[in-house]
């Protein structure tokens, strides 16, 4: 089955006055069509950059350097003009962005901004694109299509704002659909809402997606694959459920055991918590970027480059001393 997305060897580095930072290092990641790829790690992981530099919506814009290969559906995004960009952004690749009030504009209404898109990549009069936008409203399950087509944004809920979003993402049937913490701001049963939504499209229509978020619990639920981030690098990916079931990299386990637990009888777990923070990406390291908050660290995980360990049935980790799972 061919990927819809492939990244080989993704290194990005964005411009500031010092000189260039490096966010990225090496980055390697597919996702399949009709499956969900699950992108996760602390907050400074470099998850969002990694879905901005495939949608090519960085901070810098042009001055931003990237290396490697970002193929969409087999065609390199790298290189390529931002006319021709633009022409792919929701034609081919669609984004839903954590906070939709920010995405929404405010002046217009939620029909203006979805027939907008639909007309802006296909060639189809008002009224076809009006009863498309209706249509898709109602396949996010929003009952009053009609109503909310011509509400604007500030009258929705933030559930409603985030269905809209989608059915926005949705509109130009893309082939790969980037979700970037499209929960977090939702209470619990919303959230559950939107999920299914995700899931739905990717099971329908084939839609290859990307799923960023810090919440293991999430991942768990919606993701066939994962892969675990830190500080620019991939350190552990594999099967969703192999992946967590038998986290090899100390930092893997790290996310695992800091997930609130209720035990047997009832009790709650003392929560884990992984001492230190995220390096400043200026910061110059060898070796492991982990190691200084690593209860595992020994002198090689400082030394050179990390090993790329393979566990077989995809799951690979990139340690110089995994867990024994």
């Amino acid at each position: 089955m061919e990927n819809i997305l492939e990244i080989e060897n993704l290194s990005l580095a964005l411009p500031s006055k010092k000189g260039p930072v490096p966010i990225l290092h090496n980055v390697n990641l597919t996702v399949e069509p009709g499956k969900i790829m699950g992108l996760v790690g602390e907050s400074g992981s470099g998850k969002s950059m990694t879905a901005f530099a495939v949608t090519r919506l960085l901070p810098g814009g042009n001055r931003a350097q990237l290396e490697g290969s970002i193929h969409l559906c087999g065609r390199q995004l790298l290189g390529i003009s931002e006319k021709n960009m633009e022409a792919i952004r929701g034609r081919d690749v669609s984004m839903i962005f954590q906070e939709p009030m920010t995405c929404l504009n405010p002046v217009y209404t939620i029909g203006t901004q979805m027939t907008d898109v639909i007309r802006t990549h296909e060639k189809i009069t008002k009224k076809e694109a009006h009863t498309r936008a209706v249509q898709l409203l109602r396949d996010v399950h929003i009952r009053n299509a009609e109503d909310v087509f011509d509400c604007y944004p500030y009258e929705l809920s933030g559930g409603m704002r985030q269905r809209v979003m989608i059915a926005m993402a949705l509109s130009c049937k893309p082939k790969l659909l980037i979700a970037d913490e499209p929960t977090t701001a939702l209470d619990v049963t919303v959230q559950a809402q939107i999920l299914y939504l995700i899931k739905e499209a990717c099971r329908e229509r084939g839609t290859a997606v990307l799923f960023i978020s810090h919440d293991l619990g999430v991942i768990s639920e919606i993701c066939d694959r994962v892969s675990v981030m830190y500080s620019g690098y991939i350190v552990e990916t594999g099967e969703t459920k192999d992946v967590l079931s038998s986290p090899r990299h100390p930092y893997t386990k790290a996310l695992i055991g800091a997930l609130p637990k209720v035990m047997e009888d009832g009790s709650r777990q003392k929560l884990f918590a992984i001492p230190g923070m995220v390096p400043d990406p200026r910061e110059k390291m060898t070796g492991c970027r982990f190691a200084p908050r690593c209860h595992r660290c020994i002198a090689a995980c400082t030394e050179g480059k990390l090993k790329a360990l393979d566990f077989g049935n995809g799951h690979k980790v990139y340690c110089c001393h995994p867990e024994e799972g």
